[in-house]
């Protein structure tokens, strides 16, 4: 399954990314030291019978055992051929002469100056290399990541092994689509959720990495610009491995509890919300209850919001207040705080089902959509909430969108008004929600399961990123749909006569 997609903007990759690194030697040593590898034993002990075993007799009666287990395998000898074929190894044998094969003769040059030494000026010239060099630069080509290509990375589980794919979505001028893995980064726990960021962790002006939220109570941020990184770069909260050792030494055969790092969730992470303007900040949600807001500069959590009394679902950063925080819970409520005074009460909207997923408006900064468990979606205006508990404040609008839950929303970046929401019912729609009247504008079984992702690309707005139960990444060019195309093709013309 895919449980979540997310666009790198185009541009923030590496033309080629890096390698990572091989343990060194000292790594490899330590590793020896705590018994990490075992050496194998000397002398040819056979570590199965706890005997020695003389390599000598070995070789020696291995030539006529493996000659007779040939013959009686086959079934098609009798004793005489087998004797017979015996007789024949043996002669062969005796012609290699394996005793005297390291004996070098005299007179005989190893290196001769003969044909042997013919060879062709250039690579290109021979045919070998050629080919060989062909297909070395073939494979450079594949692993360049043009400046105009679209990066999209998927959170993915198959067969108990979770990894983040990057894919590279190409397009040609002819209009032909080139969608493929790029290369992939194996992670240790199941992903749940995922925010691009590219805050300089490693120095520079900016990176590529992105933050995955899993089963584990920890952050994982990992680097898209290095290939086979088997470690993140940066790991926030989790279990203090340390502590667990400790207790492991001192409580052999019993159970303890575990102990976390310092201001960590303990539950999983189930969303995660990078703030574009404080680029080091990123906030999270977890089943433990809690929101928090770290530093990842820092690589500490800087506040822990506990204003929700069930499970987190889901947080997200105005676009035009950036210090302001939404987050949704299975408390069926919704709550809006300002994420710089911990102590700030905020506002809060109840509603009628458990939260799948919320987002802001991009092109109004007073209203906010979110998702809910009973397949319906409800617009808010933050201009009419109400800080008393106790009073109501009604949505903008309640839709029915979807027959079973609403896993995931999206904002079109280009066109106002333009929403696409991804369901368990296996249906990706897209609404228009002018005049707070949604309106079903175009509707898609994409044929990627049970829906849990949809993301609008910010560089390429209206192609739509699909993720879901199958497993497979699909990409809906929704412009090429009469219905989208009708009411919002003026956007497009519009950014493509600015670009």
């Amino acid at each position: 399954m895919i449980a979540a997609v997310s666009w790198v903007p185009k541009g923030a990759s590496k033309a080629v990314p890096d390698e990572a690194q091989l343990p060194s030697k000292e790594e490899i040593e330590e590793m020896i030291k705590s018994g990490g590898l075992e050496e194998e034993s000397e002398h040819g002990r056979s570590e199965e019978d706890g005997e020695d075993t003389d390599i000598e007799d070995v070789e020696q009666t291995d030539e006529v055992s493996q000659a007779l287990a040939v013959a009686d395998a086959l079934g098609k000898t009798s004793k005489k051929n087998s004797e017979a074929k015996l007789d024949d190894i043996a002669d062969g044998l005796k012609e290699l002469d394996m005793d005297h094969y390291d004996d070098e003769d005299e007179g005989v040059e190893l290196f001769s100056r003969g044909i042997g030494d013919l060879y062709y000026p250039s690579n290109q010239m021979d045919p070998h290399l050629k080919d060989k060099d062909d297909e070395d630069s073939e494979d450079l080509e594949d692993l360049v990541i043009n400046a105009n290509d679209a990066v999209i990375v998927c959170a993915r589980n198959e067969d108990d092994v979770s990894h983040l794919e990057v894919h590279v979505y190409e397009e040609s001028n002819d209009g032909d689509v080139n969608l493929y893995v790029h290369h992939h980064i194996i992670i240790p726990a199941f992903p749940l959720c995922m925010a691009w960021l590219d805050c300089p962790l490693k120095g520079g002006e900016k990176g590529n990495f992105m933050a995955v939220g899993s089963m584990e109570p920890s952050i994982e941020i990992w680097d898209l610009d290095i290939i086979e990184e088997v470690q993140p770069c940066l790991i926030l909260g989790g279990i203090d491995e340390e502590k667990k050792m400790k207790k492991k030494k001192k409580k052999k055969g019993k159970k303890s509890s575990f102990e976390y790092k310092e201001g960590s969730h303990t539950d999983s992470v189930l969303g995660l919300a990078w703030n574009k303007e404080f680029r080091n900040i990123l906030a999270s949600a977890s089943a433990d209850k809690t929101v928090k807001i770290w530093d990842v500069v820092e690589g500490k959590c800087s506040f822990t919001l506990e204003h929700h009394t069930d499970k987190v679902q889901a947080v997200a950063w105005n676009h035009y207040a950036p210090q302001v925080l939404l987050s949704g819970s299975f408390d069926r409520s919704i709550v809006m705080k300002d994420a710089r005074i911990s102590t700030h009460s905020g506002f809060k909207w109840s509603i009628t089902a458990d939260v799948e997923s919320l987002a802001w408006d991009p092109h109004n900064e007073h209203s906010f959509v979110v998702s809910l468990e009973d397949g319906t979606v409800k617009g808010f205006d933050i201009r009419i909430a109400k800080s008393d508990p106790a009073s109501e404040s009604q949505p903008s609008f309640t839709l029915h969108a979807h027959d079973k839950a609403v896993c995931s929303v999206s904002y079109n970046p280009l066109a106002p008004n333009l929403l696409a929401t991804g369901s368990t019912d296996k249906m990706v729609k897209l609404w228009d929600l002018s005049n707070n009247q949604p309106s079903c504008v175009a509707s898609r079984n994409p044929k990627a399961g049970s829906i849990f992702s949809v993301s609008f690309s910010g560089d390429s707005p209206f192609l739509l990123a699909i993720g879901g139960s199958k497993g497979n990444l699909e990409v809906w060019d929704t412009l090429s749909d009469a219905g989208v195309s009708q009411r919002f093709s003026k956007y497009s013309k519009s950014n493509r006569a600015e670009t």
